[in-house]
């Protein structure tokens, strides 16, 4: 890997943003380089929300995502809005409760079961952020598995490990199934 540009879509709650950041931790845990940013609407849960994160063993001169390499989309507005234009080398992650829209017939798509992983195997549905960053660490190759474990449990609340590592196995899990196929 020499740069990664990763976008990161949902609604506000479902903490898309947390996930870039721990994404970026790690990556800044595993000694790369890193820069991460996020926008969202003005209402705090349901809006729209976007975050991304660059990662790169070389040093990152403009620190927007320009290039997405990777998008992944919890809801189907934010992967309407957000698969328009993508580079056709693009990877989209989407939760298999989406539709694929017309537009990334030529993009290579992955659909996995997120959201519902969060509420039925973990058993929480607000951990479908950690499922989340452990299958996109998993698909990419981003960092050791260790590294990212290190990341989630430096911003995760206390008391929460053990859920919270149940996301990050399901995660890894779920990017496995792709891997073997």
């Amino acid at each position: 890997m020499s740069k990664m540009e990763l976008r990161l879509a949902g609604s506000g709650g479902q903490g898309v943003i947390l996930a870039t950041v721990i994404l970026a931790e790690a990556a800044v845990i595993a000694g790369k380089n890193t820069a991460q940013s996020q926008s969202y609407g003005p209402e705090a849960r349901g809006g729209s929300c976007k975050a991304e994160v660059i990662v790169s063993d070389e040093r990152i001169g403009f620190t927007k995502v320009q290039h997405p390499s990777f998008l992944m989309a919890l809801t189907q507005k934010s992967l309407d809005q957000y698969g328009q234009g993508l580079p056709k080398d693009c990877l989209v992650l989407a939760d298999d409760s989406l539709t694929i829209p017309v537009c990334l017939v030529e993009n290579r798509v992955v659909k996995l079961p997120i959201l519902r992983t969060a509420a039925e195997k973990v058993g929480k549905a607000f951990t479908a952020n950690i499922v989340a960053v452990a299958a996109v660490n998993r698909l990419l190759g981003l960092v050791d598995d260790e590294h990212l474990k290190e990341a989630v449990f430096m911003h995760i609340p206390k008391g929460t490990e053990a859920i919270n590592g149940k996301a990050l196995e399901e995660g890894f899990r779920l990017a496995d199934s792709v891997k073997a196929e």
